[in-house]
């Protein structure tokens, strides 16, 4: 019976608070329209809109930037966007999206970016970078070649002779000889080559050389007039060959001045001697003190490092 009279009394109060808020709801019903149509008249007026000129022509906006990086509002809402992981799919997005892939493609094929990349391209500054790694690579690669030969300059020496030198010898060992003359080797038979095939070229337009033993003797001939010239021209000029240049080694005369002519075409016999029977007549590189072969004895010369002390020793 007391729930009952509880559930009228709580009935009894609802309709009358409504009734209580009826007229309030209405008159708010009536000018809700009148309201709306005044602010967007207010919003839209021009003295709104120069209030808000006046307001960005001050100092608001200065204000706000530094407020904005004073509180570090960028930074906290990067952090949160990376936090959440938005920032990388935001990003992902916007660089797949057709409109991105089509930007990219018109900026690269227009006249200015391709006027920019021949510009860099054709500058001296980047041919002259270019240059300098190049010639860096090329000097690095010699560099260690160069320093290993005269490692097993010492090492060789080392073996044969059962103990080491108190001062490290400023001659030039067998093994940085043995490089330096390979590669010279390589170079004349390029220069030979390339005058082989010149003379080739002649003789097949008058109809060729006969016969055969005759061609054999010119090859010959010409291989030792090549080979001969090229150690006698390097030696006497400037005491170095291209590939003893690369080593950095040179022969020195009596005077420590290059051999002359003379003194070059004997020790070029002398090489010619030393070669011939495997190689023998540099054995006393490995047993003399200043490190001279048989061309060297018989020319009266020496071998000697540009550097005393090769780098990377």
């Amino acid at each position: 019976m007391t729930s009952k009279n509880d559930e009228q009394h709580s009935g009894l109060a609802d309709a009358a608070g409504r009734a209580a808020f009826f007229p309030a709801r209405a008159a708010a019903r009536a000018w809700r329209g009148p309201l709306e149509e005044a602010g967007d008249e207010i919003l839209s007026a021009p003295e709104i809109a120069r209030v808000f000129d006046r307001a960005l022509a001050g100092s608001l906006p200065e204000d706000l930037a530094r407020s904005i990086v004073r509180h570090r509002v960028l930074e906290r809402i990067v952090a949160e966007l990376a936090a959440s992981g938005e920032l990388e799919r935001l990003m992902t997005a916007a660089l797949e999206s057709p409109q991105t892939l089509e930007l990219t493609d018109r900026v690269l094929a227009s006249d200015e970016t391709q006027r920019a990349l021949y510009h860099v391209a054709s500058s001296p500054e980047l041919r002259d970078a270019i240059a300098r790694q190049t010639t860096g690579l090329a000097e690095e690669v010699v560099g260690g070649v160069r320093s290993s030969a005269a490692r097993l300059d010492d090492r060789a020496e080392e073996i044969v002779r059962r103990h080491p030198r108190v001062e490290r010898p400023k001659y030039g060992g067998v093994a940085t000889r043995a490089i330096a003359l390979a590669t010279d080797t390589v170079i004349a038979t390029v220069l030979f080559m390339s005058a082989v095939g010149i003379a080739a070229l002649v003789a097949s337009l008058v109809g060729g050389v006969r016969p055969e033993w005759l061609v054999g003797v010119l090859l010959a001939a010409g291989w030792i007039v090549v080979v001969g010239t090229y150690f006698v021209l390097f030696w006497s000029a400037t005491g170095q060959t291209p590939g003893m240049r690369l080593l950095r080694v040179r022969v020195h005369g009596p005077a420590g001045d290059p051999p002359s002519i003379a003194r070059s075409l004997v020790r070029l016999v002398g090489l010619v001697l030393a070669i011939v029977p495997l190689f023998a007549g540099f054995v006393p590189v490995l047993f003399t003190e200043r490190r001279r072969g048989l061309q060297d004895f018989l020319a009266g010369t020496v071998v000697l490092y540009d550097d005393p002390r090769p780098s990377g020793l």
